[in-house]
């Protein structure tokens, strides 16, 4: 029973991101995409985990958009823990406050330190007793991973995969090709039961998307 699989979904900043975090009952916990804009949106988040009494062990970007990693800084610099991300994602992560100012968003460089360790495809990345496993999944952008959790059945995505939709490509690095390819290879052959947590909207599931998602086409 200890080992179950804990999640919770904050939506922050105007572009209205999932950030996730997942945990279980060691206490042991990971965030995924702080995309905390406000004093509001950080106090909700750290009151959360001191609430729960959780440990944060790794802070993880899913891709290196702005809304995906505008809390970076305030994260790594509160919870004094590694920033994982890809490195193929570098290069749009570079230019992260260049992006903020151009939607709008209070930022400097110091709110988006540098990773402290690369992940690649087939990594596995521990906390507690969870195990979530690194799908390398290019074409929304450039160092887009995934994380699969086998043992609790859920996927988390980013902005490869939504609720009848699919990402965008037609921002920089973004290849519809690619994206395409990515899913059929790397999500849509999990199981139909799969949760997938996506970066923004709803949950679903791998079946769902697989029958009613008109942009995959994919026949029962």
């Amino acid at each position: 029973m200890g080992n179950e699989l804990k999640t919770r979904v904050f939506t922050f900043n105007q572009i209205e991101v999932n950030t996730i975090v997942l945990y279980d009952d060691t206490k042991e916990a990971v965030i995924i995409d702080p995309g905390m804009s406000s004093f509001i949106e950080r106090e909700d988040l750290s009151n959360f985990l001191k609430d729960s009494e959780l440990k944060i062990k790794y802070i993880i970007n899913t891709h290196p958009h702005i809304d995906h990693v505008l809390g970076n800084g305030y994260c790594v610099g509160t919870f004094k823990v590694p920033l994982l991300m890809h490195e193929a994602g570098m290069g749009i992560y570079h230019h992260a406050v260049a992006y903020g100012a151009a939607f709008g968003m209070d930022c400097d460089r110091s709110d988006f330190p540098a990773p402290d360790r690369y992940i690649k495809e087939g990594d596995v990345i521990r906390f507690g007793h969870q195990v979530l496993q690194v799908l390398y999944t290019p074409g929304h952008a450039d160092g887009s991973v995934c994380f699969y959790v086998p043992a609790a059945g859920c996927v988390i995505v980013g902005d490869v995969l939504f609720a009848g939709s699919i990402g965008r490509s037609d921002l920089p690095t973004g290849s519809h090709k690619l994206l395409i390819d990515s899913l059929k290879t790397k999500i849509l052959t999990l199981p139909d039961t799969t949760v997938v947590y996506p970066g923004h909207g709803p949950r679903t599931t791998i079946g769902e998307e697989k029958r009613n998602n008109p942009f995959l086409r994919i026949e029962n």
